[in-house]
C-alpha cells in the first residue's frame, strides 16, 4: 500500500511529537496494530490526510462498515486539506476529537466528533460516531 505524506512535516499527522514513519504508518501500512482505541483513532485521522481509503475501510467495524463506502472515504479525504487533531477525551472505547481541515473552496472546517470503537478478534475497530 503506498502511503504518501510530506517528510518536512516533522511530527505526524495525528499531532504526536513522532514522526510518521515511527507513529501512525506501522498501522496504516499493517505493519502494527494500533494498541488502544485513541491509537486507531490517532491512525485514522492520518489515514484520511494520506488518502489511505482501505485502512480506514479496513478498521471500521463490520457491523457499521456498509455505511461506509470507499470511493465516498477517499473522496471525501483527498477534497480536503487536514490541518489538525484535537483530541479532546479518551475512554478506553470511546475517544471524542475535533479534526480541522479545509475543505474543497479553502473554507476553515471543524469534525467534532465522539467516536465509539470496539476490541474483537485482536483489532480495535471504529464503530460509530456522534456529531
Amino acid at each position: 500500500m503506498k502511503v504518501t505524506h510530506l517528510s518536512s512535516m516533522g511530527s505526524c499527522y495525528c499531532g504526536s511529537s513522532r514522526s510518521f514513519e515511527d507513529c501512525c504508518q506501522p498501522y496504516i501500512i499493517g505493519t502494527e496494530k494500533a494498541p488502544t482505541a485513541e491509537a486507531l483513532m490517532r491512525s485514522r485521522y492520518s489515514a484520511y490526510a494520506t488518502g489511505a481509503a482501505d485502512y480506514l475501510v479496513a478498521t471500521t467495524h463490520l457491523s457499521t462498515r456498509k455505511f461506509h463506502k470507499k470511493a465516498d472515504i477517499l473522496a471525501w479525504s483527498k477534497s480536503n486539506q487536514w490541518v489538525k487533531l484535537e483530541v479532546l477525551a479518551v475512554t478506553e472505547t470511546t475517544v471524542t476529537f475535533k479534526a480541522y481541515y479545509l475543505d474543497d473552496r479553502l473554507q476553515a472546517q471543524i469534525h467534532h466528533e465522539h467516536s465509539t470503537f470496539v476490541f474483537e478478534n485482536g483489532s480495535w475497530y471504529y464503530v460509530d460516531g456522534r456529531y
